[in-house]
Formats: C-alpha cells, structure tokens, sequence
C-alpha cells in the first residue's frame, strides 16, 4: 500500500561530522587567564600627593625668581641727568667731522639736560621761546644764561644757516656745553628750613652726692655731758 507523505528524512551524523563538531568547539575555549590587579586607594594617592608637591614646588621657585628679579631691579643704580648729559657729549666727539651732526647732537642733550634737571622745556620750544623762558628763571646765574643763549645761537647757525665752523670752534662749543653740565651738576633748590622748637640743654654733670649735716654745737656738749655723767656713775 502506497502512502503520499512529504516528510523529510535527515540522516542521523556521521562520526566525521561529530569529531570536527567536538574539534570546533575546543578551539573555541580559552585557557584561564590570571586575574588583572586593580591599583588600590593609595596609589591614587601618592600620585596625587606627588602632583601636589610639584605645583608647590613651582609655585615658591617662581616666587623666589620674582622676588629676586625684583630685588635686582630695585638694586639697578639711577644715573642721574648731569651723568647721561656727560656720557652723550662725550659720544658726540665721534661726529666732530660733521658739523650738523655734531651740534644737533650736543644741542638736544645739552636741552634734555635743562629739562631733566631743572624742568626747563628746552627741546619742546625754539630757541627764542626758550631764552625768554630763561631770563625769568632763578635756577641759573647770568653768567650761565649769558653762555648757555651764545651756545644755543651758535648751534642754530649751524643747523639752520648751514654754518661750517671750523674743528676748534666745534671742540669749543662741545667744551662750552660740557662746563655747564658740570657748573650746574651739583646744584640744588633753596629749601625753606623749619626751625626747630627750642628745648632745655640736657644737664650732663655728674649727680653730685648727699650733703651730711655737721652735728651741731648742742648736740656735742650733750654728748660729752652724757658722757662724763657714764663716767661718774661708775666711780
């Protein structure tokens, strides 16, 4: 008898299949590793703690540097303005050959000289302005303004008028302007001075001892009196 059904028949595995099915899931299973180590609190710690300690330390060593920068720098000398006058004049010497070189040079730092030590507005003003502004000013004597207009007239021919002096007439300018750098370097505004509030001359002798009281002429004879009479009661 004949049956129509469509089941479908697998057929059962064979051996091969089964050993490559068991080698495969072998290759699949890994050995056993160690187990990982997880760093503990205090190693955070002692990085945290060493960072501390370099910021601590950068911090004070750039203090230090500031500090000693600044200690440097307060100890750096002040030159005052007859010195630098002094040192530019002497650098001018160099353009002695060229006579418009030479004496704009000695002309502006014989003018910055006047400004930065007495406040006079030399190099803002011509030379005119300047000398009016100067016969009005007690900070220098007659002779001194009388030497410092001559110079500054002879300066202006030169740069203005196209002057050519001669090598000893620009050493003599270059000696005028030096002799009144040093004429006025030690000069120094009047200042009214307070007197002072009078007191007492300290007495420095050396203090003198107590006077003893001479025993008096009563006192004697009652004494002497007192005496006769011991000298009596004992005989």
């Amino acid at each position: 008898m004949k049956t129509n059904s469509s089941a479908l028949i697998i057929p059962a595995p064979s051996s091969a299949t089964n050993a490559a099915g068991t080698n495969a899931l072998a290759g699949d299973i890994r050995d056993i590793k160690a187990p990982v180590e997880i760093p503990s609190g205090w190693i955070w710690l002692a990085c945290l703690a060493g960072a501390l300690a370099a910021a601590a330390v950068s911090w004070f060593g750039w203090r230090y540097w500031r500090k000693h920068h600044a200690k440097t720098q307060a100890q750096e000398i002040i030159v005052p303005p007859h010195e630098r006058a002094r040192r530019k004049l002497q650098q001018a010497l160099k353009l002695i050959y060229e006579p418009q070189p030479f004496c704009i040079m000695v002309s502006n730092t014989l003018r910055t000289y006047l400004e930065e030590a007495f406040s006079l507005r030399a190099p803002e003003r011509t030379t005119e302005e300047f000398l009016v502004e100067l016969q009005s000013s007690a900070l220098l004597s007659l002779t001194q303004k009388q030497s410092l207009a001559d110079f500054l007239m002879r300066c202006d021919l030169v740069k203005f008028a196209r002057d050519e002096p001669t090598v000893e007439r620009l050493k003599e300018l270059h000696e005028s302007a030096l002799r009144l750098v040093d004429e006025t370097s030690y000069f120094q505004p009047p200042t009214e001075s307070v007197p002072a509030a009078a007191t007492p001359a300290p007495d420095l002798r050396p203090p003198q001892p107590p006077l003893l009281e001479s025993p008096s002429k009563n006192s004697a004879a009652e004494q002497q009196s007192s005496i006769a009479h011991h000298h009596s009661s004992i005989s």
